[in-house]
């Protein structure tokens, strides 16, 4: 756990990565979404709902240390202007943030903003979401190339896909589900559809995945979860 922790955020220490560690990208990603859903539930009962909302978005982003937004930005610089595979990979690995990137995190963050805002506080929902979200990037992990030799991904890979996923969605649907019933297990297919789409367009723009890719699919897997939620059911 505390590996996973110190991969998916800042406050996990310095732990060596090992394939091991995916097993708890699930349990680690709930554990984050229940945080994230307790600020945003805690600050709904002090502000309005755009400042928790606002908030809920300022701790998920804290808990990452924006790496995972980042990974947005790098991935859509990189996977959506028409360049040539070297060339995409060059620009995921530059520091800078292009366009496509900066448009792309300023529609996730939107997003992600106004679907807090547009619904009532519950964590387990969002313990649910960010479980799944988690649970595709343990997965990606091990069933698609990395595409950096040597890169800090490549100490994750191994072990069976199937258990982790098996486990993760699980695990996420019984959370979703007893928080927002029937819409709850609805966004776990969306988290779970959202991140596979940007893993699709990896595969076949980069022949794989980097650490960046992986950021990108959780966070778009989890809009996607929390449009779902949001949705006037």
């Amino acid at each position: 756990m505390r590996r996973a922790l110190a991969f998916l955020t800042p406050i996990g220490g310095s732990a060596p990565p090992s394939p091991g560690a995916m097993t708890w990208f699930p349990l680690a990603g709930a554990l984050i979404g229940a945080l994230v859903g307790a600020a945003w539930w805690a600050g709904e009962r002090v502000w309005p709902a755009a400042v928790a909302a606002a908030i809920a978005v300022s701790v998920d982003l804290a808990l990452t240390g924006l790496l995972h937004i980042d990974g947005v930005g790098d991935s859509a610089d990189g996977l959506l202007p028409p360049l040539d595979r070297q060339r995409r990979l060059e620009v995921m690995a530059d520091p800078r943030t292009g366009s496509f990137g900066v448009t792309a995190i300023v529609a996730i963050l939107l997003l992600r903003l106004a679907a807090f805002a547009a619904m009532a506080p519950s964590v387990l929902a969002i313990a649910g979401v960010w479980c799944a979200s988690r649970t595709a990037m343990a997965v990606a992990t091990r069933t698609l190339p990395y595409v950096r030799r040597g890169g800090l991904a490549s100490a994750f890979q191994g072990g069976s896909a199937f258990g982790v996923g098996v486990y993760g969605v699980a695990v996420a649907a019984v959370l979703a589900g007893i928080g927002r019933r029937g819409p709850g297990v609805a966004a776990i297919a969306a988290t779970l559809l959202g991140a596979a789409a940007v893993l699709w367009l990896a595969r076949r723009r980069i022949g794989g995945f980097t650490g960046d890719v992986l950021g990108a699919c959780g966070v778009v897997g989890e809009t996607f979860g929390l449009l779902t939620l949001a949705a006037k059911w």
